[in-house]
């Protein structure tokens, strides 16, 4: 496991994260752009790290494809970890329950094209990483 690559990608999750949300509170009518994440988000944007072999397999797919495979699998992600947290600390740091298009309050079907591009974004962020020299 590439311990590089898993705090890249929480890291890069992060950032998207609060780009998301601070765009979203702009949406909402809030100027300031206020923004959030929490810190249980950074092991779970690093699991990422697991893809990688898929995206060297899928890489000859069209970007359709790919995107739909990254799609159900964030959607999976955020499921199972969600469900995990919720088990683990009896709640979960997001909360869809209130949206119209939510799963047991842990995914919202409607951010379908988001896990799409995050997916491919991702895809990028790999091969730039298998690219780049970091020493450990």
């Amino acid at each position: 496991m590439n311990m590089v690559h898993f705090v890249i990608y929480g890291i890069v999750g992060w950032c998207l994260e609060i780009i998301w949300t601070g765009a979203g509170s702009l949406l909402n009518g809030d100027v300031c752009l206020t923004a959030k994440t929490y810190l249980w988000m950074f092991p779970i944007y690093g699991l990422a790290l697991l893809f990688e072999p898929l995206h060297d397999v899928i890489r000859i797919w069209p970007m359709w494809g790919r995107g739909i495979v990254w799609m159900l699998l964030y959607f999976a992600v955020e499921y199972l970890t969600g469900w995990i947290l919720n088990v683990i600390i009896g709640t979960i740091p997001w909360d869809y329950s209130q949206d119209v298009f939510n799963i047991h309050g842990l995914i919202r079907l409607d951010y379908a094209p988001a896990w799409f591009v995050a997916g491919l974004l991702f895809e990028k962020i790999h091969d730039w990483l298998d690219q780049v020299r970091i020493y450990q």
